[in-house]
């Protein structure tokens, strides 16, 4: 828990992209509990369906790389995760715009997916064996923000355990070292999964603009494109309009946006 002031123990402001990423997944979670407990054979099959598998993703289940952060298990294990979310997520919040922490976080989580899926394509063509896991729970969204939080504002403090106090780039260097060291025991594709989610926060810090990635320009791109369509109808039936009235004897004259132009003989007309 970073530091804030002379309080070493105060919370983040809870608001804006942290309130909607716990509220999200605290209501995935109590979602597929109440799922659990009226129909356990359908949520079982909902838990393989959103989760990330490399096998299923690989055979057209394009989804889970979007789904399997929403599926938690075990109430210990979530609610640490979404203290953890709200920590993290809340002191960046404080320094950064909402989407460019939802950016940071959506990054990361894709990260991990993605680290997933190449280190389970490269492990037989390598000759190692990884033991296939399914993936599931926001451990990699959360990686992504302490590593954002590592490289931007290192020299923070926070308490380990709620006791121990240490800097942010410390914490982060143990929390890779540690998935580091998992490379070598049976967790290596969840402590694969785990760093690529780390490098994908890096990168977002390193890349992406300060405000966050914005669907703007593409959006302005979008009606630009739409706007010229309309203009190009308009002036192609301004044209056969023209065509039209000279066989009826009569002149009329367009612009290039397809707009009547007045002349004298109009306005003889009306007069």
């Amino acid at each position: 828990m970073p530091r804030n002031g002379s309080s070493p123990f105060s919370f983040p402001e809870f608001r804006g992209a942290t309130r909607n990423l716990v509220f999200i997944n605290l209501g995935a979670y109590f979602a597929l509990l109440v799922l659990q407990l009226a129909m356990p054979e359908t949520a079982g099959d909902l838990v393989k369906l959103f989760t990330f598998d490399p096998a299923g993703f690989f055979h057209g289940w394009l989804w889970q790389p979007f789904t399997y952060s929403f599926v938690h298990s075990g109430m210990v294990g979530t609610l640490f995760e979404l203290l953890s979310l709200w920590f993290l997520a809340g002191f960046l919040e404080n320094l950064h715009s909402s989407t460019w922490v939802n950016g940071l976080y959506a990054a990361s989580v894709l990260g991990t997916a993605a680290a997933a899926a190449a280190i389970y394509l490269c492990s037989a063509p390598l000759g190692f064996h990884v033991p296939a896991l399914a993936l599931y729970g926001c451990f990699g969204g959360i990686f992504g923000l302490l590593i954002a939080i590592g490289v931007l504002y290192g020299d923070t403090e926070f308490l380990l355990f709620f006791t121990i106090g240490i800097k942010a780039r410390y914490m982060a260097a143990i929390y890779a070292l540690i998935a580091i060291a998992m490379l070598f025991g049976q967790q290596r594709m969840y402590a694969f999964s785990q760093l690529g989610g780390a490098l994908a926060g890096w990168l977002y810090v390193r890349i992406a603009p300060r405000r966050g990635i914005s669907f703007k320009p593409l959006s302005e791109r979008w009606y630009g494109l739409r706007n010229g369509y309309y203009r190009w109808k308009r002036r192609r039936a301004a044209r056969k309009f023209e065509v039209y009235m000279r066989s009826q004897g009569r002149t009329v004259h367009f612009d290039g946006n397809g707009r009547k132009m007045d002349d004298d003989n109009d306005k003889k007309h009306w007069n």
